[in-house]
């Protein structure tokens, strides 16, 4: 048997919403499918205004340009994070900050947050791994008391949520993600998400997105032609994919229940492991938090024993995967100030994190597989 990393899933509508899109000619950027997705994506997450885009990068950028980023300011992070969460600062000339991450979660330390904070500090990313928030509620608090703006990097957090709310709709501002390796896709896209009610912010959202023009007010018959009137770029994403988007998520909650078992049947299986602690962490599900299911990992001793499992599953033709390099000792990292040992947890973290197989339609069988299997090599080694 063969199990691959990921696979894509199909819900079997999106050919004929494509075809839909063609036959309206809503191809371009704003048509008919954007106006749906926008508003499902409203409704669903309870968000004050979507705007869809090319990518989450583009969300990202997006964001920092609305809270008027500049030198000398500085946003705190993870640096266990994409490199799209740090380029959307540098875009800006500003300054990324790094963090250490909670070993429970993996995601950011509040504590390391408030003791990170300095004058020029101007916004915290929250980023939340594989589908499991961050501790919302404290950041909330930290951001009230400095004075900062939230902006979350929901790239792999659609459909999740901490305690009462779903996953990018705490912060000012956030982004989603609809690439091709998450749970619902458009191949590539993304959505910037507003929860604020100053108009003035929309207004400028829609202007940045559409190239720096007023062309949104064109649109409405506001103004008689639209020129170029603020900063900004083409982060308009084609109606195609949005009619792909439409048709994923219109299965929102059958996707995410089908990850859900694999998930569990995940935790059911390795538990041992986990108990006889050879396995020193793995994915879990907080009481206080619903998780979108989005990734499974396991955590090994040392980067020498997970490279060994990750040799052993592929010869089972299990392909397993590690994830983010830290990016404060990546070579751009280094040229920050940072340097390897300045994160523990992050460095333990990104040397012995293995993510397993995992994707909607994976069946029970496959998921046993790649359990057994794994039984076997943790025996061995």
């Amino acid at each position: 048997m063969k199990v691959p990393f990921n696979k894509i899933y199909l819900t079997g509508n999106e050919i004929n919403l494509i075809e839909k899109a063609f036959n309206m000619e809503s191809v371009s950027g704003d048509g008919y499918f954007t106006s749906k997705v926008t508003s499902l994506i409203e409704e669903k997450f309870s968000i004050s205004k979507a705007f869809m885009t090319t990518s989450a990068t583009h969300a990202l950028d997006m964001a920092m340009m609305l809270i008027d980023l500049g030198p000398k300011d500085e946003v705190i992070m993870p640096s266990f994070t994409f490199p799209s969460t740090a380029n959307s600062v540098i875009l800006q000339g500003a300054k990324p900050v790094f963090a250490d991450i909670l070993p429970t979660t993996l995601n950011i330390d509040p504590d390391d947050i408030e003791r990170k904070i300095t004058k020029n500090t101007k916004a915290i990313v929250p980023v939340h791994y594989g589908g499991i928030g961050c501790e919302m509620d404290r950041i909330i608090d930290i951001s009230k008391k400095y004075n900062l703006y939230i902006i979350e990097d929901a790239a792999q957090g659609v459909n999740a949520k901490y305690k009462d709310k779903f996953l990018g709709a705490w912060g000012h501002l956030a982004c989603y993600s609809f690439h091709g390796t998450k749970n619902y896709i458009s191949g590539e896209g993304g959505a910037l998400l507003i929860n604020s009610k100053d108009k003035k912010l929309i207004e400028r959202a829609e202007i940045i997105r559409q190239k720096g023009t007023n062309r949104s007010k064109f649109l409405k018959g506001k103004v008689d032609k639209y020129s170029w009137v603020d900063k900004g770029s083409s982060y308009t994403p084609s109606d195609i994919l949005m009619a792909v988007l439409y048709g994923q998520l219109k299965h929102l909650d059958i996707i995410n229940k089908k990850r859900e078992i694999i998930v569990n049947h995940y935790i059911k299986g390795l538990n041992k492991h986990l108990e006889s602690e050879v396995l020193k962490g793995m994915t879990s599900l907080e009481d206080d938090r619903d998780s979108n299911y989005h990734l499974f990992y396991i955590l090994l001793d040392n980067q020498t024993i997970r490279n060994k499992v990750i040799f052993k599953l592929k010869k089972c033709g299990i392909h397993a995967q590690t994830h983010f390099e830290p990016l404060h000792s990546s070579l751009k990292g280094q040229t920050l100030g940072y340097s390897l040992g300045d994160f523990k947890i992050t460095e333990k973290v990104a040397k012995t994190l293995l993510r397993l197989p995992l994707y909607t339609d994976m069946t029970i069988e496959e998921a046993n597989y790649v359990i057994n299997n794994l039984d076997k090599i943790l025996k061995e080694i």
